[in-house]
């Protein structure tokens, strides 16, 4: 399903980001420097908003479908400083301790094991360094949401490349030994009820 996803997905999010998304990462980006890596950077939905103080971005993305439309727009952008890998969020491209950020929009809920992923990207941050996040998550606080977001996931995951419904990922960041410094939780405007409850912000690699 991957190339169909990737033929579709710009197209099914144009509504979402113009509501809500793209101002939530420039506002989640700009304050970014030095090394950066996004995981999962899709079709590269962020690419227009990382400050010019990010010296290093490395834009990684597995799925070949989406790379090619990465790929595109960084070319269609001129952007020429940027690095496109194909690298999954379970082998990040960088040494140990050797970034200062590491962003993750809409990804932590496709990983096959979020806990792996999140110790792989406590691996290549500095001490200190950030872990921007932008992701939607279980409804907790609507449990007849929570409970229509079990009942659909098995199919949803199937569709979507295993995006899961109900992952508590702010409870995962913390549990991988992060310190979310800035959270804000928001409903996602222009997309279906199960998949509109969110979180983001910013948490910092401890140590």
């Amino acid at each position: 399903m991957s190339w169909l996803m990737s033929a579709v997905y710009d197209r099914m999010t144009r509504e979402s980001n113009k509501a809500c998304l793209d101002q939530w990462r420039a506002e989640l980006l700009r304050d970014l420097s030095g090394a950066v890596l996004e995981a999962g950077a899709g079709t590269g939905a962020t690419l227009p908003y990382y400050p010019k103080t990010v010296t290093r971005l490395v834009l990684c993305e597995p799925d070949p479908h989406m790379r090619r439309k990465l790929q595109a727009k960084c070319d269609a952008a001129g952007a020429t400083h940027v690095e496109i890998s194909d690298a999954s969020l379970e082998a990040l491209p960088a040494a140990p301790a050797s970034l200062d950020a590491v962003v993750c929009s809409l990804v932590l809920c496709s990983v096959p094991d979020q806990q792996a992923a999140l110790k792989e990207i406590q691996r290549v941050l500095k001490p200190g360094g950030k872990l921007a996040f932008l992701e939607h998550v279980a409804a907790d606080g609507k449990p007849s949401r929570l409970k229509w977001q079990r009942r659909i996931e098995p199919v949803w995951k199937q569709l979507t490349g295993n995006c899961h419904l109900t992952r508590r990922t702010e409870a995962a960041i913390t549990a991988a030994g992060f310190n979310i410094e800035r959270i804000e939780r928001e409903s996602i405007r222009k997309v279906p009820p199960i998949v509109r409850p969110s979180i983001r912000g910013i948490a910092r690699k401890t140590g």
